[in-house]
């Protein structure tokens, strides 16, 4: 048994000798602000969240195949955990890979301050696999001068791009993550994008890497050299890569953000130590995804979604008079004073009085499905469903191979193509930016048993 205790903390963000920052964090003081859980698939994971904050929270587990009620989406899937309370998740761990878990409501606010947690699951590779296995969470921070926090979100922000940090930083600290690696020895590196607005172009210099993961799924491997040298991380979005350190001493192999007006070191590894016995770079490919896959997409029952500019509607609206969700009423730390964005004209409801609202749609558990995304809005949006893993199966505007993932980003004007076989449940689908959610891009899926 596991337990997650929420609290208040300092923490050393910016660096040794500058001003510390009250964090919200799952572990004590002096202790890494990003806890790392490691479990084998195929556990059973009971951990209870013990709630030592001064406002409600909940764990998502971000990616992972939960049963519904394990999913901690507050009012929707379970009750908010309040200050002083408990509440006992207990879920198997059916997927191998790299996933992460956070809150589900004001999560710009809790996650802004750091309340996540990165959760690997071993199993799907032999043990020799790597030399290193390095946990890589890259998180900005909305910190002034003097260690506190700026606002975590601006109006002007939430209807754009997003609210971007002041602070950059990975592993819960300010500047890059820094590693000493065998030298000629293979790595493993699970990225995590763990900020709530910006989406990180990843690549390597310095020595041979591959994608061998994405969303905890494995791909290809991919190698990334001429024809893909990066790989984009929208917000939550995760992506594993086999590296080979460099051979010689004091030789230094980076992981770098292209996406940012200036590349932007993520990671530094040093050869240094005994040197790794590998032969030539020829990552093997991850252990097959136990994920159920839609056999023939074409045929699957097909549903579209357009994410764009709220228009005033709301998903409450279309409540009958005496519907029992008329009488759930999510509080202020659930929703926001307007509405900006929304999912087919119909926005999560907003201001005081707002109740939980109807599906965004329904659909019958074990059936495929092949569900169109459409961005109408000139801003990307990285979509991710509750529950699930879904194919990708084509993108209108980017280049991407077909894929396993939870979460996948929408270009402006684009279309992007999915297919899974749904689980009965209510599931939440929603923009990743965390603003973009918490302003109505965001809704649920109803699936029957």
């Amino acid at each position: 048994m596991l337990t997650l205790t929420a609290r208040e903390r300092p923490a050393a963000i910016l660096g040794p000798g500058r001003p510390e920052s009250r964090v919200w964090s799952f572990t004590e003081a002096g202790q890494p602000l990003f806890p790392v859980l490691r479990a084998r698939v195929g556990d059973r994971l009971r951990a209870t969240l013990d709630n030592r904050l001064p406002v409600h929270t909940s764990i998502h587990w971000h990616g992972v195949r939960v049963p519904n009620g394990m999913d901690g989406v507050p009012y929707l899937t379970q009750p908010p955990v309040r200050p002083g309370e408990t509440f006992a998740y207990d879920l198997a761990l059916p997927d191998p890979g790299t996933y992460f878990l956070h809150p589900h409501c004001d999560e710009s606010g809790q996650a802004g301050r750091g309340l996540m947690a990165v959760l690997v699951v071993e199993g799907d590779a032999p043990a020799d696999y790597a030399d290193a296995d390095l946990v890589v969470a890259i998180k900005d921070w909305r910190l002034a001068a003097e260690g506190g926090f700026l606002p975590f979100e601006t109006r002007e922000g939430a209807g754009r791009a997003g609210t971007f940090g002041t602070v950059r930083g990975v592993n819960g600290t300010a500047g890059p993550m820094r590693a000493a690696v065998p030298p000629g020895g293979d790595v493993r590196l699970r990225l995590l994008n763990l900020d709530g607005t910006r989406i990180v172009q990843v690549g390597v210099e310095g020595g041979a890497a591959a994608l061998i993961a994405t969303d905890g799924q494995p791909l290809g491997p991919l190698p990334l050299d001429g024809d893909v040298d990066s790989w984009r991380l929208g917000p939550a979005m995760r992506a594993d890569l086999l590296v080979r350190a460099p051979a010689r001493p004091g030789e230094i192999l980076r992981v770098v953000d292209y996406g940012s007006a200036e590349p932007w070191t993520i990671a530094e590894l040093t050869a240094s130590g005994a040197p790794a016995a590998r032969g030539a770079f020829a990552p093997a490919p991850l252990y097959a995804s136990r994920v159920p896959r839609v056999a023939d997409p074409a045929a699957a029952e097909r549903r579209t979604f357009r994410f764009g500019a709220s228009s005033g509607g709301s998903l409450a609206d279309a409540i009958p008079p005496g519907d029992p969700l008329a009488r759930v009423l999510l509080d202020s730390l659930c929703v926001r004073d307007t509405s900006l964005w929304a999912i087919n004209a119909k926005s999560w409801p907003h201001g005081p009085g707002a109740v939980l609202p109807p599906p965004l749609d329904s659909l019958e558990a074990g059936r495929p499905y092949l569900f169109e995304w459409i961005n109408l809005t000139p801003h990307p949006h990285p979509i991710h469903l509750h529950g699930h893993t879904f194919e990708v199966i084509s993108a209108s505007r980017q280049a991407l191979p077909r894929h396993l993932a939870d979460t996948v980003i929408l270009n402006p004007r684009e279309r992007v193509e999915v297919a899974f076989v749904a689980a009965p449940g209510d599931w939440m689908l929603h923009c990743h930016i965390l603003e973009h959610l918490e302003y109505g891009m965001m809704g649920y899926l109803r699936v029957a048993a």
